[in-house]
């Protein structure tokens, strides 16, 4: 019986270290995974600025330049256009209907994804306020 006991004493200590390394990223990994999220905040810009996401011309940055006054961090919250508490994503697709004359994109699409994260790097360093205005 103690072999059993010793090996199911080592077996967890193992199981424990590996978790303990689940959070541990190496330099290269986190260099990397840095470029491909700068990469997709200047995808964020690029469909902020440019007026092909409706079709009237108007761009987000024209009303938001630089993400004004979009304040990521107080989401969700109740958005009075929509009439209940909503994602930032659900704010964004409302003025793409409207402003913008566009289509909404859906939450998991590459272009909201983009978008959310612009917004987002523009508002870094900001303390989370969910629900405030």
């Amino acid at each position: 019986m103690r072999p059993i006991i010793s090996f199911a004493f080592a077996f967890g200590l193992a199981l424990a270290a590996q978790a303990a390394r689940a959070d541990d990223f190496a330099k290269t990994d986190t260099d990397r995974w840095q470029a491909e999220f700068a990469q997709v905040v200047a995808q964020g810009r690029a469909l902020w600025t440019d007026g092909a996401l409706g079709t009237n011309g108007v761009a987000c940055a024209q009303c938001h330049p630089n993400a004004a006054n979009t304040h990521p961090e107080t989401y969700p919250k109740f958005q009075k256009q929509l009439g209940k508490v909503a994602q930032l994503y659900e704010m964004v697709n409302w003025c793409l209907k409207n402003p913008l004359e566009g289509k909404p994109l859906a939450a998991d699409d590459a272009k909201m994804t983009a978008i959310l994260s612009y917004v987002a790097y523009e508002r870094r360093g900001v303390k989370l306020a969910p629900g405030t205005h």
